[in-house]
């Protein structure tokens, strides 16, 4: 989708003058950033005469992809949790303006704050200069964690979202793998690994579920703000824990567990001072094999949306490559 034609800027310029209640909008720049492989994100550049934002911005417009990955939270909904992000202080884009109405730029999107810094993660893992301070960047992620992580259920604005415990994730996954013409025997087992050992009592609370690098921005070594909000959740708090550190998302930084930045201590103690929560070394490898489920079925779906014919896209297809790589991650964590 091109949302730089001349008729589709024109559309959004008077979208945003109403929404704003501006006498006049002018976009100054309009690209599509890189990253987002679920979702499309656009740099708005923009200029606002009186209303309720007057003077230069820079947004970003978060609207659909092509063809959607099941998990995936409506672009509404996304718009919902991010007030519920910043009504509790947590680092997260301000939500501006929704926008339902698909003539406007032929999907739904919303507008938000654009934030400053890096978010790849690859460079965050390998150049010291983004980094200068590991443990002081992983200590901002855990105790942005362990805020987010004191949301609790019932929540009204966020009442769409699901509850997924440990067995609710088992059940999920094994449904989406029985579906597929080709065995998986490495998920499989898994999954039954999962079943079996799963926690026998579980907290539910407010989760992220994309908690990782990659979809935060690091700007002057520190944590600027939280990305990718759609596959957001009420569950166990220690799933965010343990995609952080799951081996997959750790990038150039493979030898560094808690996301590929620090040493585990330098996450974990901050967390469990300030959530109160223990993490044993149990339950950390416990959602690390979950983690690495969860992200293959997701990869599979990537790869399907390719070879679907739905999104022809090279990233989606090789996304779907990365299985094996994953499968042997589990076998590794479960062989004990």
């Amino acid at each position: 989708m091109n949302l730089d034609a001349p008729d589709t800027r024109s559309r959004l310029e008077a979208f945003l003058r109403a929404a704003a209640g501006a006498d006049a909008v002018h976009i100054r720049k309009l690209y599509r950033l890189s990253g987002g492989a679920v979702q499309e994100n656009w740099a708005v550049d923009a200029d606002m005469t009186a209303g309720t934002h007057p003077g230069p911005h820079q947004w970003v417009l978060r609207t659909n992809a092509t063809a959607r990955v099941e998990a995936s939270l409506k672009r509404g909904e996304e718009f919902e949790i991010l007030h519920v992000a910043h009504q509790h202080s947590l680092h997260a884009p301000e939500p501006l303006w929704l926008c339902r109405d698909t003539a406007v730029t032929g999907r739904e999107f919303f507008i938000m704050q654009r934030l400053p810094g890096i978010a790849s993660g690859h460079r965050v893992t390998r150049e010291v200069a983004l980094v200068p301070d590991p443990a002081r960047l992983a200590a901002d992620l855990a105790e942005n964690l362990a805020r987010l992580h004191e949301i609790t259920p019932p929540l009204p604005r966020l009442a769409f979202l699901a509850t997924m415990h440990a067995r609710d994730n088992v059940a999920h996954y094994r449904r989406y793998l029985d579906q597929l013409p080709a065995p998986f025997p490495a998920l499989e087992w898994g999954l039954r690994w999962c079943e079996v050992n799963a926690p026998a009592h579980e907290e539910t609370t407010f989760i992220h579920r994309d908690y990782r690098t990659g979809n935060y921005l690091v700007h002057k070594g520190r944590l600027a703000g939280v990305l990718d909000w759609e596959f957001a959740a009420f569950g166990n708090p220690l799933e965010d824990v343990g995609w952080i550190f799951a081996k997959c998302w750790r990038f150039a930084g493979k030898a560094k567990p808690a996301g590929g930045i620090a040493e585990p201590a330098d996450f974990l103690k901050p967390y469990e001072r300030a959530s109160g929560r223990t993490v044993t070394p149990e339950a950390l490898v416990y959602w690390q094999v979950m983690a690495h489920i969860r992200w293959a079925v997701i990869a599979l779906q990537q790869a399907h949306r390719h070879l679907s014919g739905e999104e022809r896209s090279l990233e989606l297809a090789l996304t779907g490559r990365i299985v094996p790589e994953l499968e042997h991650e589990i076998v590794a964590l479960t062989k004990n």
